[in-house]
């Protein structure tokens, strides 16, 4: 009996020494964890007082456009450094703020290290102030122009949307507008009415708004025809298709007649995009979507949320069909339209698109700088080429012709995408000149309630002009 006790009570032991192990080695995975994958994340924290208290010892880099204008700089405020931001709403969304209360946005929070010249090793930092304390940190030097940027932000005024604007060769990004904004100079006075506005003036458009592409996306779908085979035949257009028991119509019911990928792309026949998508099939029209990077993350400057082309094995016919019209399930940036403007302009080449253009040390020497980076083939030169010509025939003759500039070719896209509230959006893409690109555009106008064609192709219009008169 009494062995049969002490039995018992070993075990009882063995128990809770396995226990305790278990919790030991537990902690210790989840420190190791930790360390290793969220302690980056925990210290670059915008909210992290400990990064304040360093901060406040060091002046903070400026921030200038691609000639060199001060958009955003730092002057001694008593003890500590104060943020001037000289543009109010311009740079809103792209340089973003800086406030103890508020944490950081934008450029200021993705290149805070680089801003205040510190390492991204906490421990080298705590090294380098016993050693040599640092004072003073880099200079952004963007890709964006400041005239452009200005011009293109006068065109959204009073709309909901967006306008990028971009060297379809390089990726350099001359503009990037998202409408409504906010002025960060006054932040602490009006942040309650910033964070309760309806309309979300703190949501970066260009970047994180997710919208259906329209009839933007069938150059997407007429890709994938050219690849497929699938451009011999004549189709003839009545103005409406049924595909399983859904009718699909253009968007002015009007009839085309027999007309060709050419002719379906410059008048954006939705009947004969709808069958042609269905025709090709899913895997086809998905292969060609993420080629041109839908369903990845966009490395950029700025935190960027994925577009999306649906991938579900059990895609119905009339999901194909609302897809390959740009409608359904499939989702955009309208930086991503821009870089898809862009992957056509440059011979199907998807260039990454670039923001920040040079780091400048305090002492002026440049410390970092971006490269022109492939990021996918999108498709081969002679597919890019061939639609590149159907989109110069769409500003030519087509719904696109209000982006016409005399002695200038442009090719472009329009779009009027459907949505919940009832009222459409308006798209352009495009880019100019179309055998020379040296910009591509996309604009969209949220909640517009009018085509493409008539709302957005006009403004695209007008930048690219500006553009090219003035960017050298």
């Amino acid at each position: 009996m009494k062995s049969n006790n002490i039995n018992k009570e070993v075990r009882r032991i063995i128990v809770v020494l396995v226990l305790v192990c278990v919790l030991f080695v537990s902690l210790v995975v989840y420190l190791t964890y930790f360390q290793i994958f969220k302690a980056e994340t925990v210290k670059m924290n915008s909210y992290n007082k400990r990064l304040w208290i360093n901060e406040e010892k060091i002046l903070r880099g400026s921030i200038i456009d691609r000639n060199g204008k001060i958009l955003a700089y730092s002057e001694k405020d008593g003890e500590t450094y104060r943020r001037i931001y000289n543009y109010g709403n311009l740079y809103s969304h792209i340089i973003g703020y800086s406030y103890r209360e508020y944490g950081k946005s934008g450029l200021e929070l993705k290149y805070n290290n680089e801003l205040l010249n510190i390492s991204k090793s906490a421990a080298l930092n705590e090294l380098r102030n016993i050693v040599a304390p640092n004072t003073e940190g880099n200079t952004l030097k963007l890709t964006i122009d400041h005239h452009l940027q200005e011009y293109s932000r006068n065109l959204l005024k009073g709309k909901k949307g967006s306008i990028v604007a971009m060297n379809p060769i390089t990726g350099e990004i001359y503009a990037m507008v998202s409408m409504p904004d906010f002025n960060p100079s006054t932040l602490r006075e009006n942040w309650s009415n910033i964070v309760e506005d309806e309309n979300s003036p703190l949501l970066n458009r260009a970047t994180s708004g997710l919208y259906q592409p329209g009839s933007t996306f069938k150059v997407i779908t007429a890709i994938a025809a050219i690849e497929a085979g699938k451009v011999g035949e004549k189709y003839n257009c009545t103005g409406s298709t049924t595909i399983d028991g859904y009718v699909l119509s253009d968007y002015n019911k009007t009839p085309h007649g027999n007309i060709d990928l050419t002719g379906a792309l410059v008048y954006s026949c939705n009947p004969y995009f709808a069958e042609k998508g269905v025709e090709i099939g899913k895997d086809k029209l998905e292969d060609v979507a993420e080629r041109f990077y839908l369903n990845k993350a966009i490395p950029f400057d700025l935190t960027v949320t994925k577009s999306s082309f649906p991938n579900k094995s059990n895609m119905g016919k009339t999901d194909i069909a609302a897809a390959s019209i740009g409608q359904g399930e499939v989702l955009v940036t309208p930086l991503h339209m821009a870089m898809i403007a862009s992957g056509i302009a440059n011979k199907g080449q998807i260039v990454k698109p670039i923001l920040v253009k040079e780091i400048i040390s305090p002492e002026g020497r440049i410390v970092g700088f971006s490269e022109i980076e492939i990021l996918s083939e999108g498709t081969d030169a002679f597919t890019a080429n061939e639609v590149k010509n159907m989109m110069v025939e769409v500003v030519q003759r087509g719904t696109g012709k209000n982006a016409r500039i005399n002695g200038v070719k442009v090719a472009g896209k329009t779009g009027t995408a459907q949505n919940p509230s009832n009222k459409d959006h308006a798209w352009f893409i495009g880019f100019a000149p179309a055998d020379d690109p040296k910009i591509a555009i996309a604009v969209i106008l949220e909640e517009e309630g009018a085509s493409g064609g008539t709302a957005a192709a006009p403004i695209a219009r007008k930048i690219i002009l500006e553009a090219l008169n003035t960017i050298n």
